[in-house]
C-alpha cells in the first residue's frame, strides 16, 4: 500500500530566485501540489510609471541579471511603436546579433551549471566537473562568449547601457566585431558537439500533451519580431495578446499564472523549435537529426536539447551576421524586409540610431526571451511619460504549466516511490524549465477602497 507523504522543499535549488515546492500524496494520490514563488513583488511596472521614456530601457534590464537584453528589447519595440519608428534593416540586424549573445550566456548557464548535472546524477556542476572536466569548460566558453557578445552593443554584459529606443548610442568598432567573428567561428564545432552530448544524456521520457506558444516569422529564426502562434492553431498579431491569453492570481505564489482559452501552455525553446522548425538553417537541422531526435517533440526533457540547438543556431546566426558586418553598411538580411529600404549611413561621429519624437499612444512589445515570450504593453503621455506598464515574463506563463507537468509525471514516475526519489524527480521536472523566478514577481494588482 502507498504510504502517505508529505515533501516540502523549502529553498528549490540551482534556479534563478527563490521558490519553493509543496507536495503532499494521499492514499495513493496527489492531494496537493503547489510550486510557490514566495519572492515579494518588485512592482517594475509600477517603478515606470511617470517615467520619461528614455528611462524605461536602463529600467526593465534591471528585471534580469540573465536575460536584460529580452526586456530592452520588447521595451524598445512597444516604445518605437508609439512613436512610429521604423527601425533600419541594420539595427534589425543587430539586434538579432545582440540577442544571440544573451541566448548563448543564458542556454550555455542553464545546460551546463543547472541542469545537466540532474540527468547525470549529480548534485551540482563541481561535483559533476570531476568526471566531465572538458564538457563544463565548453559550456563556460560558450556562456563566457555570449556575454561578451552582449558587451559588443551594451557595453557591459550585465544590464548593458548601449541600446536606446530607435537603435544603439553606437556602432561596434570593426575591430571589436572581427576578433569576436574569429572567436564565434572556432567555437562553432564546440556547439554542434554540445547538440550530440545533450541528446546522448540519459532524459526520461516525459512524453506529455501541451500546447507549444512562440513568436513565428516566415522569413527567419523568430527572435525580435513575428507573430504569435501555437501549435493548436492560434496566428495571430503581438497586440492581440489579451484577446487569447489570461492571468490570474493563485493563494500560493507572488507571481501570475498564465492561461491560453483557459489552458496551460508551454513557451520556451522546445515550444521554439517546435513550431519554427523550418525556420533554423540547414546546418543547425542536420547536426540536430544526426542525433535520431525529431521534432516538434512532446518529451518535455527533449527542452535541454532544444536549448543546445539554439546555442548552435545562434553562434552559426551571430557568423552570419557579423561575416558582413561594416558600421556603415547594410548586413546581409537574405528575405527578411524590416521597416524602410533605407539605412542610415554610420560616420566616424554619428551614431546607429533614429531620432524620436515623443507622442502620446499605445504599444505593444513581444520578442523571444531565453525561456520564451516576453510581452510589453505601454502608454504614454504627448511628452513620452510613461502612464501604463504592464510586462508579462516567460516564467509567470510557465508556472501554471510547470505544476501541471509536475502532476502528470509523477504519476507516471510512480507516487510510491521513496519520498528522496520524489523531491529530486520533482526538483529535476522543474529545472528543466529552467525558471526565472525573480522575473515573474513584479506584477501589481492594486485594489483601493477608499471610504468616508
Amino acid at each position: 500500500m502507498t504510504q502517505d507523504i508529505s515533501i516540502r522543499v523549502p529553498i528549490l535549488a540551482r534556479v534563478e530566485g527563490e521558490g519553493a515546492l509543496e507536495l503532499d500524496i494521499e492514499q495513493g494520490q496527489i492531494h496537493n501540489l503547489k510550486l510557490r514563488i514566495y519572492e515579494p513583488p518588485r512592482f517594475f511596472e509600477q517603478l515606470l510609471v511617470g517615467r520619461p521614456y528614455q528611462e524605461v530601457m536602463d529600467v526593465v534590464a534591471r528585471i534580469c541579471g540573465i536575460c536584460p537584453v529580452a526586456y530592452q528589447m520588447s521595451a524598445a519595440q512597444a516604445l518605437e511603436q508609439i512613436f512610429a519608428l521604423q527601425i533600419s534593416p541594420w539595427t534589425h540586424a543587430m539586434r538579432r546579433l545582440f540577442y544571440c549573445g544573451e541566448w548563448l550566456e543564458s542556454h550555455g548557464l542553464h545546460i551546463h551549471l543547472l541542469a545537466a548535472p540532474d540527468f547525470l546524477g549529480f548534485d551540482s556542476a563541481p561535483a559533476m566537473a570531476q568526471r566531465y572536466p572538458d564538457e563544463l569548460r565548453r559550456g563556460l566558453r560558450l556562456h563566457e562568449l555570449g556575454n561578451d557578445l552582449v558587451s559588443l552593443f551594451g557595453g557591459r554584459a550585465v544590464h548593458p547601457v548601449g541600446a536606446c529606443v530607435g537603435g544603439f548610442y553606437r556602432a561596434p568598432a570593426q575591430a571589436d566585431a572581427d576578433a569576436l567573428l574569429t572567436r564565434l567561428r572556432a567555437i562553432e564545432a564546440d556547439a554542434a558537439a554540445l547538440v550530440t552530448w545533450t541528446a546522448t544524456l540519459p532524459l526520461t521520457d516525459l512524453t506529455s500533451d501541451f500546447v507549444s506558444v512562440a513568436l513565428s516569422h516566415p522569413d527567419e529564426y523568430a527572435i525580435t519580431t513575428g507573430r504569435l502562434r501555437s501549435s493548436d492553431g492560434l496566428d495571430l498579431p503581438i497586440a492581440d495578446y489579451n484577446l487569447h491569453f489570461q492571468e490570474s492570481q493563485v493563494a500560493h505564489s507572488s507571481a501570475l499564472h498564465s492561461h491560453l482559452h483557459g489552458n496551460t501552455y508551454l513557451t520556451g525553446p522546445l515550444a521554439r523549435v517546435n513550431l519554427n522548425w523550418a525556420q533554423l538553417p540547414r546546418v543547425v537541422r542536420d547536426n540536430a537529426l544526426a542525433t535520431g531526435l525529431t521534432f516538434p517533440s512532446r518529451n518535455m526533457f527533449h527542452s535541454i536539447v532544444a536549448r543546445a540547438i539554439e546555442i548552435h543556431f545562434s553562434v552559426v546566426e551571430a557568423i552570419r551576421l557579423l561575416s558582413d558586418y561594416r558600421p556603415n553598411k547594410t548586413p546581409n538580411l537574405g528575405q527578411t524586409q524590416i521597416g524602410p529600404t533605407q539605412t542610415p549611413t554610420l560616420g566616424p561621429k554619428q551614431i546607429p540610431k533614429l531620432a524620436v519624437v515623443p507622442r502620446a499612444g499605445e504599444g505593444f512589445g513581444c520578442t523571444e526571451a531565453p525561456r520564451g515570450i516576453l510581452w510589453h504593453h505601454y502608454r504614454t503621455d504627448a511628452e513620452g511619460r510613461i502612464v501604463f506598464a504592464r510586462i508579462v515574463p516567460p516564467t509567470s506563463q510557465n508556472q501554471a504549466r510547470i505544476e501541471e507537468d509536475l502532476r502528470t509525471s509523477l504519476i507516471r514516475f510512480g507516487l510510491d516511490q521513496p519520498a528522496e526519489e520524489l523531491r529530486l524527480f520533482s526538483e529535476k521536472v522543474i529545472r528543466n524549465y529552467d525558471p526565472c523566478i525573480s522575473c515573474a514577481t513584479h506584477f501589481l494588482d492594486l485594489r483601493l477602497n477608499r471610504r468616508g
